[in-house]
């Protein structure tokens, strides 16, 4: 999972909660959507846009099948600079402290020269903590193959190894979900990608929230010229269903 992928299932943790207060029979959709923004004039003149949009079916009490699009735009000195499109579905089996988790995705980036980035994968996870209130401390190890078709004709087919350490607190109306993300190729540990992305939210109504968040990400290997690592900060609103 790259960060992309992360950002659409950040929200993906808080369904757990809601598969607990289910009956076995029952099914229930959830949806949460995300916009944020940036913007900076002076020294360095930059704007930037994303927005996230995820819709999960919950069956039961161990079945959920989040999927999730985003879209982030940036521009830095009236150039563009991002515009990056995501489309993944994480379908998933938990039962107690145990997770197995599935991974399918599709990915653009401008950034760091992707035209087309095709994902498959799937793994467990365990949960060292979880709570009645979707609090929980996770650690999962995904198997992923990765096809990529770089700007310029290039591509690479690789498998890597993908694992995740997930965060989510909250205490009345703050909530923090933090993600922790190493994913080396299995032939070539050198070439490997990392990614940070934490958020906070306030809300303020029971649907309704403010949202801040930190993204770090890290792709060892990229097209000449495109940047290896990027930094982004952005303020918004989240909108979320019961």
């Amino acid at each position: 999972m790259t960060f992309r992928t992360l950002l659409g299932s950040a929200m993906v943790l808080g369904a757990f909660h809601s598969a607990r207060a289910q009956q076995a029979d029952t099914t229930l959709i959830r949806y949460s959507g995300q916009l944020a923004g940036q913007y900076s004039a002076g020294g360095v003149n930059r704007t930037l846009f994303s927005t996230t949009h995820s819709l999960t079916l919950l069956r039961g009490l161990h079945f959920g099948a989040p999927v999730t699009g985003s879209f982030l735009f940036g521009k830095q000195e009236r150039l563009l600079k991002e515009r990056e499109w995501l489309f993944n579905t994480t379908p998933y089996y938990w039962k107690g402290r145990f997770r197995f988790y599935g991974i399918g995705g599709y990915e653009r980036s401008n950034l760091r020269g992707i035209d087309n980035r095709f994902q498959l994968g799937l793994g467990p996870g365990w949960a060292f903590y979880s709570d009645s209130l979707g609090r929980e401390v996770a650690v999962s190890n995904l198997f992923i193959r990765e096809a990529t078709y770089f700007q310029g004709g290039t591509e690479r087919l690789v498998s890597r190894s993908s694992t995740r350490l997930k965060v989510v607190y909250s205490y009345r109306v703050f909530s923090l979900n933090a993600t922790t993300l190493y994913q080396p190729n299995l032939a070539n540990a050198a070439d490997y990608r990392a990614t940070q992305l934490t958020s906070l939210a306030l809300r303020f109504s029971p649907r309704f929230a403010i949202t801040g968040t930190y993204t770090y990400t890290f792709e060892s290997r990229v097209l000449e010229g495109k940047p290896t690592d990027n930094t982004n900060v952005t303020l918004g609103v989240a909108f979320s269903t019961k």
